[in-house]
């Protein structure tokens, strides 16, 4: 018993390997290439900021260590800088994040809306004069549903994101926020065209949890047990899996961003090691914490990820 319950405090997804790991030195991470930009590690700065007090320095901070290590960026909601011009300088930082993948992004309401209304050449405005890569649609209906002022959507998702990708010349991908996606999501989505695929699972930020508390009628507790639907990482990794198995001549989509319950870079590890795709993970509250507390707490907090990584590569192997 006392053994069982030792193990049971074990990090069961792994198996140690120490005895062939190389000199730390000889250690190199794989690299990604993103449209046609590489990254250098395997880790994607998450969506956030859009309209926050502090968006510009922290964006600025975000693009510098994503410039010094390698890493690749999407901002937050850009909608400010369409529909407010003097929000554009706190997204603007190609000149900061150098040569290194940067996405904008844009919520599917917003996307839906322009498309409906004839302005989808606001979407290719916003990639240009922000000298993205490309552009991030991020799919939040239950988000929308919870919000007292939410959008309702016209037409299904996927339609939507269909629309776009005839519609626009540049790399796309999509984004689900806060819950995740199910099984036949995820098959539609794979055999799309899209530069990535960002899980945005269930078990990081609830996006729905926190719109219902902002209720003050008879919906904030009857709708509760609704914001507890989703889809976590393994789940969904376990879908990609399956369906790769037996469909990967259907699959168009290059690259899985493993989002949403990442806590630290063994989670990252395990699911870049896991789905058998080229897949990266991300991260937000954690690059967010330390971009608030400055640039040197957010490059040691980077630079830790990085020796992580460096560690789990020459001594452990994933439990599949």
């Amino acid at each position: 018993m006392a053994f069982e319950s030792q193990l049971a405090q074990n990090d069961g997804r792994f198996f140690y390997e120490p005895l062939f790991a190389p000199s730390p030195s000889e250690v190199q991470l794989a690299e990604t290439t993103i449209g046609s930009k590489t990254m250098r590690a395997p880790i994607w700065i998450s969506s956030m900021t859009g309209g926050a007090e502090k968006a510009g320095l922290i964006n600025q901070n975000l693009a510098k260590v994503a410039r010094e290590y390698g890493l690749g960026m999407g901002l937050g909601s850009c909608r400010p800088v369409i529909e407010e011009k003097e929000s554009a300088k706190d997204f603007q930082i190609r000149h900061l994040i150098g040569d290194q993948p940067l996405y904008a992004n844009l919520g599917i309401a917003q996307i839906e809306e322009y498309i409906e209304q004839g302005l989808s050449n606001r979407m290719v405005e916003l990639v240009k004069s922000l000298e993205a890569d490309g552009l991030i649609i991020h799919v939040n209906p239950l988000q929308e549903w919870f919000q007292p002022e939410g959008d309702q959507f016209k037409n299904p998702p996927i339609d939507t994101i269909k629309r776009t990708i005839d519609l626009l010349d540049t790399s796309i991908m999509v984004k689900e926020v806060g819950q995740g996606f199910g099984p036949k999501s995820i098959e539609t989505l794979l055999q799309l065209p899209l530069e990535a695929f960002d899980f945005g699972s269930f078990g990081g930020t609830n996006f729905a949890v926190l719109e219902n508390h902002r209720r003050n009628d008879i919906r904030k507790e009857e709708w509760k047990p609704a914001t507890h639907i989703g889809h976590t990482a393994e789940e969904m990794s376990d879908c990609v899996n399956k369906y790769l198995e037996h469909n990967n001549d259907k699959i168009k989509t290059k690259h899985i961003i493993v989002s949403g319950g990442i806590k630290n870079f063994m989670d990252g590890y395990y699911y870049t090691q896991k789905i058998n795709t080229s897949a990266i993970y991300a991260q937000a509250s954690g690059f967010l914490k330390y971009a608030l507390l400055g640039e040197q707490d957010l490059f040691e907090y980077v630079d830790a990820q990085i020796e992580g990584l460096k560690m789990c590569q020459q001594y452990l192997q994933i439990r599949k």
